[in-house]
């Protein structure tokens, strides 16, 4: 870890992967962390299912053998999560001296038939910090990616900044940004697959990348790297690109505590740097502290089975904490004024 500083360098990492080609989008991540590091950055961040890219087979229907086709190829170059791609973004950040958070389509490592959208937490010294399977994938993801787990909820102190991340979605299930807040995040990695919505169609029901990632640095006063992914047309080898409905332009931006954007949006292949005072991130908790001091927890509270916190006892139905028969103060005769 580095030793605190109130200001901090960060990157986003908004690039297309090598489409389907695990060692291809390895070599292509290994140059973009030096190249962050290079520009200062403590950490940079990579987009949803980086690498080796997004299952955009997902949003089609499984009717033909080039469908097929292409799901057999995607699990084959999928991640394993103890092998030598993991082993090789290690030793990446070692060399960088950069801490990096990366999406990975990563293959269960018994079944060899199930994936899942996976964020790589890797320290600066070389070091897997955690893995983050996302909890739900969203819709039709849940053709190709397997449901995750609350184990990679975690917060992690890096020296300079308490360090979380997210995928899509999971910002609009909300429970997890309370889960993280609890922890004290101040630095929120918000991995996205890159498609911004457009009004007018089937489209604009999908989840607002900027929308949902400021929400996140609002409600838990946190600066969050928005990371999108860039995958167009060209990128995708010729026989699948039918299943590419949409391209992906990115649109990545560093947030501020207050909801801010500071860097970006940014669209096509871009290094999005930002500056990240932590002053700010003290000031917007003192304000407000979702899960600390702007909390009831006497009234509401979160726990996540998945790292052993016991199931909360429910008070009977008709006996809430309190109970209906305490009269409200405001209920209560008052005297009468003489």
């Amino acid at each position: 870890m580095t030793e605190k500083s109130d200001i901090i360098r960060v990157a986003v990492a908004q690039s297309s992967p090598v489409f389907l080609d695990r060692d291809g989008s390895l070599e292509k991540a290994v140059k973009l962390i030096g190249d962050a590091a290079a520009q200062g950055a403590l950490l940079v961040v990579f987009g949803e299912a980086w690498l080796p890219g997004y299952p955009v087979h997902a949003w089609s229907a499984a009717k033909s053998e080039p469908w097929w086709e292409l799901a057999a190829a995607y699990v084959d170059q999928a991640v394993d999560f103890q092998g030598e791609t993991v082993d090789a973004l290690c030793s990446a950040a070692m060399a960088a001296d950069i801490d990096v958070v990366i999406g990975l389509a990563e293959r269960d490592e018994k079944t060899r038939g199930s994936v899942y959208s996976t964020l790589a937490f890797i320290d600066r010294q070389g070091q897997v910090i955690s893995r983050h399977r996302k909890l739900r994938p969203s819709a039709y993801e849940r053709v190709v990616w397997s449901d995750g787990d609350a184990l990679g909820l975690e917060v992690h102190d890096r020296g300079y900044a308490n360090l979380s991340g997210l995928i899509s979605c999971e910002h609009q299930m909300v429970l997890p940004t309370y889960a993280l807040a609890q922890h004290g995040t101040q630095l929120h990695a918000a991995c996205w697959p890159g498609h911004l919505r457009k009004p007018g169609n089937g489209a604009s029901l999908w989840p607002d990348q900027h929308l949902l990632s400021r929400a996140f640095a609002a409600q838990t006063g946190a600066y969050v790297l928005c990371a999108g992914t860039t995958l167009s047309r060209d990128s995708v080898p010729e026989q699948y690109r039918e299943f590419l409905t949409h391209e992906f332009t990115g649109g990545s931006a560093v947030i501020d505590p207050r909801g801010e954007v500071i860097a970006g949006p940014v669209e096509g292949e871009n290094l999005l740097l930002a500056d990240c005072s932590m002053v700010q991130v003290r000031a917007a908790k003192v304000a407000f502290d979702c899960a600390g001091h702007s909390a009831r927890p006497d009234q509401l509270g979160l726990q996540n089975y998945a790292q052993g916190d016991p199931p909360q006892e429910q008070p009977p139905m008709d006996q809430p904490p309190g109970g209906f028969d305490q009269p409200y103060e405001s209920d209560q005769q008052q005297p009468a004024a003489h």
